[in-house]
């Protein structure tokens, strides 16, 4: 998806996971409209090949590199202090990065890995930058979810699955608890200026199950010339962070840059609401 040369000339956006697939696509689509870019990715050998691509592309802005595991909530915070000290105005947030973990794992601060991604990471981000995406009105945040979230079996006593887990129940339940994040921070922004949406990308064919190996790593490989091109997998994220069309609409859900309407547990105020309070003990933050 284009957008006009110089239409986006003077706004910055932040975008997590943009050093590959759906993250990386949507970035370059930005900085082909002028955009100035933080792109927040885990590993600088594997980022800095995408930064010099984005900074490559004519009539960019800047692009600056903020290195952080966003499954970490001290990367997170870090992350956040490291870009709100260095950048003006934050116009749109595109929480992106995603996992598919092969098996069950904690990470160093002891939280599920895909939960800690998927869910934490953009709750981490999203709360921790809202203060300067709202300085200018207009702001956005835009959360890359997934039909996934169809497949979801909660637990409310044991969210990160410490009993159960599969792979893909676990990445189900991560994308369902983005449409919860999404609604419920579009109803505690309300009159902020800020709006917040969320979307299914599409089935794309990505690097992020094929890294950890095992069955589900070898599924992802076989089923990815079937699957969506990231560069069309990426057009309902550069919607929903660039359309005048949705600058009002806030806490809805998208597929194919048109808004559906999510399973029912998707549109769960008290849903959303247990998972807020869970969230606000494991991060520490709250708007």
């Amino acid at each position: 998806m284009s957008l006009p040369a110089e239409s986006l000339r003077g706004k910055t956006f932040v975008v997590t996971g943009a050093n590959q697939g759906i993250g990386f696509q949507a970035a370059a689509a930005f900085a082909q409209a002028g955009a100035d870019l933080v792109i927040v990715c885990r590993s600088r050998e594997k980022a800095e090949p995408a930064r010099e691509a984005l900074q490559a592309t004519q009539g960019v802005g800047s692009v600056r590199l903020v290195l952080a595991d966003v499954s970490l909530k001290a990367d997170c915070a870090r992350a956040c202090a490291e870009i709100l000290a260095t950048t003006p105005r934050i116009d749109v947030l595109l929480n992106n990065a995603g996992v598919l973990a092969t098996s069950y794992r904690k990470t160093s601060e002891g939280h599920e890995h895909t939960y800690a991604t998927n869910h934490l990471g953009y709750f981490g981000m999203g709360l921790g930058l809202l203060p300067r995406i709202r300085e200018n009105g207009g702001g956005r945040i835009v959360n890359v979810s997934s039909m996934a979230h169809i497949q979801a079996r909660v637990d409310w006593d044991d969210l990160e699955l410490e009993k159960g887990f599969t792979p893909w129940r676990a990445y189900g339940n991560s994308k369902l608890f983005n449409i919860l994040f999404t609604r419920e921070l579009a109803k505690r922004t309300e009159g902020m200026g800020v709006t917040v949406n969320c979307l299914h990308p599409g089935v794309v064919a990505t690097g992020f199950a094929k890294t950890d190996g095992g069955f589900t790593a070898f599924f992802a490989k076989l089923a990815a010339p079937f699957m969506t091109k990231p560069e069309d997998g990426a057009k309902t994220s550069i919607f929903l962070s660039t359309s005048p069309s949705v600058a009002s609409v806030t806490g809805k859900y998208f597929a194919n840059s048109k808004e559906k309407t999510p399973r029912r547990l998707a549109r769960s105020d008290d849903a959303a609401a247990k998972l807020w309070k869970a969230s606000e003990a494991a991060t520490g933050l709250t708007v």
